[in-house]
């Protein structure tokens, strides 16, 4: 039965791309696929759009791919990718602009289609938040990007074209590793509707879903408690691989040689982060049912995945867009023995004075104690005070979140006269002048048809 194999790519943005030449050159892979987005990954791609209208990609993309490549061509392998973020051409062009001058060859797909920004900013009506239910009308003078989950056909069809390396938008997570698949093992994707096409878009999706984390799907960042102690050698983890064939039935695996792990508890893990419903997994190209699948853990690193079903996908695509949504600064600030918590919350007092006596505007005034209580929040037990304040320091951060830009840029100018002039023995402050703009997120739909209408497959020059 013909099978392919297909190995992770990063799981965001500047995330570390060593463990993929070991899949490269050790794993057997015949493609590569790497999720460089996650949904505030947009948002920081939109600032550096602002400061530079040829920005809006992941630029990690291009010294990634440079280290890569040599290792591509000579193993034959194919590199597919979301790092276009809201300028895929133009990461296109710094990925091509950076082989021409080491004299490198190679055929770049550029999938564009997924912006839309206009179609929000026109529409008079739709575009609700998809959880809360607000009308758009509220935020739309204020957005600034727009991008649809676009699915893994525009993906098939550049590889079926020869494409070596395909760069895209924001298209789906999974969406990313579904395309190879449908590409070298032929299944139907448009218009699949018989139980078997759909399950093994289901499988593919699986599949996709296990691998878009990169190390995260072999044991990183596993939190069992203690069972995390034995995931071997994290310094050299090895991403997932997994060898999928005809009939859907894929191996989960990695590169020999790699540290990790990949058994039924690291992959089980996996299989449930950020998913929603288990039993209606939403995604462009299928409705996925996990109730049924198995993980059989073969040992060695290998966990055998089958049961995956599926169902016809919706009508509609989900959107992320985001909005202009004022400012915040933030400032660190912390106070030793004795009586550590006491200054904390006396020199905080101070702050909330001096911001009603200056008059300063703000939504928020936002606190938390780095080492007691930032990691797990309000879910934290909290000791008493006589407790705390025989702690060595209690650290403080207080973030200020304003429309007011300038209440923002004078929330640092409140703090520095209390090292002389609050509670004694400060550790220091950090962060007295960061204002930063914020962005907010409004995920919504809007009808597939519309979408699909403009999608793209183009073909830059460096075609060998």
């Amino acid at each position: 039965m013909k099978s392919i194999r297909i190995g992770s790519g990063l799981g965001f943005y500047g995330d570390n791309w060593q463990p993929v030449a070991a899949s490269i050159e050790r794993g057997g892979v015949q493609f590569i696929a790497s999720d460089h987005l996650a949904e505030l990954t947009l948002a920081i791609l939109q600032k550096d759009r602002q400061c530079d209208p040829a920005l809006g990609y992941a630029r990690d993309v291009v010294p990634m791919l440079m280290k890569l490549w040599p290792l591509m061509r000579e193993h034959g392998v194919r590199f597919v990718c979301n790092a276009g973020g809201l300028n895929p051409r133009g990461a296109a062009q710094a990925v091509l602009a950076a082989f021409k001058a080491k004299g490198w060859q190679a055929r770049v797909a550029v999938v564009t289609g997924d912006d839309v920004l206009p179609r929000l900013q026109e529409a008079e009506t739709g575009f609700d938040h998809l959880f809360t239910r607000e009308p758009l009308a509220g935020v739309r003078e204020r957005l600034v990007f727009a991008n649809a989950y676009v699915g893994a056909k525009p993906i098939a069809d550049a590889l079926d074209a020869g494409a070596d390396i395909v760069i895209t938008g924001r298209v789906a997570d999974a969406a990313l590793f579904l395309g190879p698949l449908v590409h070298s093992l032929g299944w139907t994707l448009a218009g699949a509707s018989s139980e078997q096409d759909l399950n093994r878009l289901a499988q593919g999706l699986t599949v996709g879903h296990l691998l878009e984390c990169s190390g995260q799907g072999s044991g990183g960042n596993f939190g069992s408690q203690g069972a995390w102690q034995a995931i071997p050698d994290l310094a050299h983890i090895g991403y997932p691989i997994a060898e999928v064939y005809e009939d859907g039935t894929a191996l989960i695996t990695k590169a020999p040689q790699t540290g990790g792990l990949i058994n039924f508890d690291t992959v089980r893990q996996q299989l449930l982060y950020e998913v929603h419903n288990p039993h209606a997994y939403f995604s462009p190209d299928a409705v996925l049912d996990m109730g049924r699948i198995t993980l059989h853990d073969e040992g060695f690193d290998r966990v055998r995945l089958t049961g995956a079903r599926g169902t016809a996908p919706t009508d509609t695509l989900k959107v992320v867009a985001g909005f202009r949504d004022g400012y915040k600064a933030e400032v660190t600030w912390g106070f030793s023995w004795p009586d550590a918590w006491d200054k904390a919350q006396a020199a905080q007092a101070t702050i909330r004075t001096l911001l009603k006596d200056k008059r300063m505007a703000h939504d928020e005034l936002y606190v938390e104690y780095p080492g007691l209580n930032s990691a797990h929040g309000a879910l934290a037990p909290r000791p008493k005070a006589d407790a705390l304040n025989e702690s060595n320091e209690i650290w403080t951060r207080l973030v200020l979140r304003t429309q007011d830009k300038t209440a923002a840029d004078g929330f640092g100018r409140l703090f520095p006269w209390i090292g002389l002039s609050g509670p004694a023995y400060t550790c220091g402050f950090t962060g007295l002048h960061n204002t930063s703009e914020l962005l907010g997120i409004w995920p919504t739909l809007i009808p597939r048809a519309v979408v699909e209408s403009g999608v793209r497959v183009d073909y830059l020059e460096g075609v060998a």
